[in-house]
């Protein structure tokens, strides 16, 4: 009978990311509750071959310094959950797993520039491994690439569709997250083609949505 060991910790968290990343529309998914969760006002979503081989997910949020920018690649960080009430959930995410499971299975690149900052930063993980930060060039907010998604566990490609239909997927996903949040602009493209682009609504005098 073969002996019981410990996983190493590179192995649990790409286990790990199989809870939370099951197809490249996971990952939209994440990074765009991401986005909206920053006060974002314009999200655009690019994606090329299904969004195995990139993604990219841009916005006009309150974006992150240096400091943040090193923890967000780390399990279990998270400026959304309050400690002493974990049944005060305000936040699309808020369990810290989201980017450093991405960053376990694929090639992720994080750029950000912090509101009123005069500087940006961006810092890279390439399956489990962290490149640390640097500087970049970004307007406010924040831009999140994605590549050659799960790439360190190869297994998961066969359980998913064409790239025609993941593509389809992901547009699914924009569409429901901008019909939740009609006050946000949401552009996706798919290579070089934008096939949806969608206007923020305005407000209403009173405050409702038109």
């Amino acid at each position: 009978m073969p002996k019981i060991r410990q996983l190493s910790p590179e192995t649990v968290n790409r286990i790990a990311a199989g809870e939370v990343i099951e197809r490249p529309a996971s990952v939209v998914k994440e990074l765009v509750e991401n986005a909206i969760d920053a006060d974002a006002r314009e999200i655009e979503v690019v994606t090329a071959g299904g969004g195995l081989s990139l993604i990219r997910v841009s916005d006009d949020g309150h974006g992150m310094g240096p400091e943040d920018l090193t923890l967000a690649i780390q399990r279990h960080a998270t400026s959304k959950l309050d400690e002493s009430d974990l049944f005060d959930i305000r936040h699309l995410g808020f369990r810290g797993e989201a980017l450093p499971s991405i960053g376990s299975i694929a090639e992720l690149t994080i750029a950000s520039r912090l509101a009123g900052a005069r500087d940006a930063y961006e810092i890279a993980i390439e399956r489990g491994a962290e490149r640390g930060l640097r500087p970049a060039a970004i307007n406010r907010g924040t831009r999140v690439e994605v590549r050659a998604l799960f790439s360190a566990t190869p297994a998961r490609l066969k359980f998913l569709k064409s790239e025609r239909a993941e593509a389809m997927a992901v547009s699914e996903v924009v569409k429901r997250l901008a019909m939740a949040h009609p006050g946000i602009g949401f552009a996706l493209a798919n290579g070089e083609r934008t096939g949806l682009r969608l206007p923020p609504v305005p407000p209403t005098p009173d405050g409702l949505l038109e």
